[in-house]
């Protein structure tokens, strides 16, 4: 029975995508965040019971991989998508159909990480669940807090500006399937010297979330791309 666990965690990180995926469609993007950061905590849990348990699997493997392209690719799509469609200034509604571009690269990411042996320890290129968490805490970011924060006000204008949210989508399709070395939160033991890039990118996180509330986390997520990436060029 035990090594069926990490794989029901996984079907709850899939049955979470799919939720929002319904919910995005109906506009309903805060659902959508509550929906994808359960997705993340599960998409985290499975991989960590697994090796608690010990019942690692070829078969967990690729699930985990199927319930990402829906979290964390296809949610996020979504959300562009419905963002695009809101603007009025749009130039054509063919063009909100872009935002399809993170669900078809998160895929062509995830194959490849399946059978790239170079992303035991670290990843090259964004993860799709950090490109996710971008893209649908831009809307909540955008309504939090004062008015007069440049942050939020950054996070509306990317809202309500097509071009911003089409070449934010060309980014990232890009960045998801690039060779740029990125840290990953892969603890193999607890020591200072083995880790410490990953806690002072942890504390930065942290400090951005505990200054500028759950709201901050496009910056978050930009802080842990650059951060990480400097760090493992620098090495």
């Amino acid at each position: 029975m035990k090594k069926h666990i990490p794989n029901i965690i996984t079907l709850l990180n899939l049955t979470a995508g799919g939720i929002a995926s319904v919910e995005a469609v109906n506009g309903n993007l805060k659902n959508v965040i509550w929906l994808i950061l359960a997705a993340a905590v599960f998409d985290f849990a499975d991989g960590l019971v697994a090796r608690a348990l010990k019942v690692k699997s070829d078969v967990g493997k690729e699930l985990d991989s199927l319930a990402d392209v829906v979290s964390f690719g296809l949610v996020p799509g979504l959300v562009v998508f419905y963002l695009l469609g809101q603007i009025p200034d749009l130039p054509h509604p063919f063009l909100a159909y872009i935002a399809f571009l993170l669900p078809a690269f998160s895929a062509y990411r995830l194959a490849k990480f399946n059978l790239d042996t170079r992303q035991s320890d670290s990843f090259l290129g964004v993860p799709t669940p950090a490109m996710a968490l971008f893209f649908i805490m831009i809307p909540l970011a955008s309504s939090m807090g004062n008015t007069e924060s440049t942050m939020i006000n950054i996070m509306g204008w990317l809202m309500n500006s097509w071009l911003a949210l089409t070449l934010l989508v060309v980014f990232f399709s890009l960045l998801m399937i690039s060779e740029i070395p990125l840290l990953a939160l892969k603890f193999k033991n607890l020591s200072w010297h083995s880790n410490k890039e990953r806690y002072l990118m942890l504390a930065g996180c942290g400090l951005l979330t505990g200054v500028l509330g759950i709201g901050a986390m496009p910056l978050v997520v930009i802080w842990y791309i650059v951060f990480s990436a400097v760090t493992t060029l620098v090495k």
